[in-house]
């Protein structure tokens, strides 16, 4: 059975807006009432995890704790093949304190040319990979995962999405994320992936009762 249910609050232990935002508009057909790591004032601990889902749920337990409130983290990244999967854990790290993602994307192109002598050349193979935990105060956790395959574009296209968005072309697809609808997106990504799957164990259902309201 469903621990959540419409009106309850749930903390999203992100500082990210675009990351908030996609959540928001999963939950708020469910009657779920998101609130931010930000607004709590939280800050985040430190990622000592070797994996993705490691990562997520030490973020997602640690926000319990601290809030009282069930929470929700998530720990993503991209994968690029002809890097070896870098970078992988350092997704965010390669953007620097800054979080400058136009930096990020310069180096991912920088290392591939390196590589591999020129952008065209590259193997250019990639995934986004999202973990999503949500965990409650008292220590019960559920977990997923979710994959999107593509490859890294060329050059950056697009001005929507966030992050790494505007270089990558999932698979079947002609465009990067940047260049596609909010709900394009949603429709491919990772983290929507791996967020059907928590929806259908923990969350309540769209029905009468929830989809009226927001």
């Amino acid at each position: 059975m469903p621990r959540l249910a419409p009106g309850d609050r749930l903390l999203v232990a992100t500082h990210n807006p675009g990351k908030l935002a996609e959540f928001e508009a999963l939950l708020e057909p469910r009657g779920i009432r998101v609130i931010g790591a930000g607004e709590l004032g939280l800050s985040a601990p430190a990622e000592t995890g070797e994996t993705f889902l490691e990562n997520a749920r030490l973020k997602a337990l640690a926000a319990a704790r601290a809030s009282g409130l069930p929470a929700l983290a998530d720990d993503s990244g991209l994968e690029v093949r002809g890097l070896d999967g870098a970078p992988g854990l350092a997704t965010a790290d390669w953007a620097g304190p800054e979080r400058d993602f136009a930096r990020a994307m310069r180096r991912v192109r920088e290392e591939l040319v390196a590589r591999f002598g020129s952008i065209e050349a590259a193997d250019r193979r990639a995934a986004f990979v999202a973990a999503l935990c949500l965990a409650w105060p008292d220590g019960e956790v559920e977990c997923a995962e979710g994959r999107v395959e593509g490859e890294i574009a060329p050059e950056p296209r697009g001005e929507r999405g966030f992050g790494y968005d505007p270089l990558f072309v999932p698979e079947g697809e002609s465009r990067t994320f940047g260049e596609m609808l909010a709900a394009e997106k949603e429709a491919l990504s990772h983290r929507a992936k791996a967020m059907a799957a928590l929806l259908a164990r923990c969350f309540p259902p769209i029905g009468p009762e929830t989809a009226g309201e927001g």
